[in-house]
């Protein structure tokens, strides 16, 4: 069993236990989304080929068109604009980092790494994904878009110089990329992220709750109790009289 489908297996049994569901509520998931999401990139990556779109171009659903699609959806997800624009920043920056350390840094034949380069890029990737994108959201998205970017930019290479090279999106180990990515990208925003909550004295977002998709504020609810006590004390005297 490869890394990324280690990962999810120890993902998927940690929601199981009912950890980690303050990373999934921020994450805009439900327990039995992530669950089915996991489900989905382990069968559709074991049980269905990668799917060619051309002769130099195919696309794989678990280690693409999932991960893709769940980062789209956060990006909706987002609340404000700035966030948005950190995601794609990070990104950007990420996938330009993967491409130039892929060409440019490791050696040609991967046997002379003492570990798969599969798993250095999503190192790579999900280290800038937090730095620029700094949310759970935003690291997750960059993560993964990170990835992605990286091998549209050696397609659109290989396109411009005539280089007969095929481009995999998520095939030939980038189901471990991409799973990876995310996951490790959301791993250190969760660290880093309440260690510097905790130190500023916590997050901005303390008096809200999460509910159906979005954080709602607490306050309002409770104001309305304490508002309302007052006319259920009278009305009871009233009614004592």
């Amino acid at each position: 069993m490869s890394v990324g489908m280690i990962l999810l297996v120890v993902v998927a049994v940690l929601v199981f236990m009912g950890l980690g569901q303050t990373v999934l509520d921020r994450l805009r998931l439900s327990d039995k989304a992530a669950i089915g999401i996991i489900i989905a990139i382990a069968l559709s990556t074991i049980f269905i080929p990668n799917i060619e779109i051309s002769e130099m171009v195919s696309i794989n659903i678990g280690g693409f068109v999932i991960p893709v699609g769940l980062a789209i959806y956060l990006f909706i997800k987002a609340e404000t604009s700035k966030e948005r624009n950190r995601a794609m920043l990070a990104a950007l920056v990420a996938g330009g980092a993967i491409y130039i350390v892929q060409r440019y840094v490791l050696p040609a034949e991967p046997e002379a790494l003492p570990i798969d380069p599969n798993y250095v890029y999503p190192v790579i990737g999900a280290i800038i994904a937090y730095a620029l994108g700094r949310s759970r959201r935003g690291a997750f998205i960059a993560g993964v878009l990170g990835v992605v970017i990286s091998d549209l930019i050696q397609l659109i290479l290989n396109t411009v110089n005539n280089i007969p090279a095929p481009t995999r999106f998520g095939g030939a180990g980038g189901v471990d990329t991409t799973v990876i990515a995310g996951i490790l990208a959301v791993l250190i925003a969760e660290i880093f992220g309440e260690a510097r909550e905790k130190l500023q004295g916590g997050t901005n977002k303390k008096e809200l709750h999460f509910e159906k998709g979005h954080f709602v504020s607490s306050l309002g609810e409770n104001t309305k109790k304490e508002e309302k006590k007052p006319d259920e004390i009278r009305g009871d005297d009233n009614e004592d009289k």
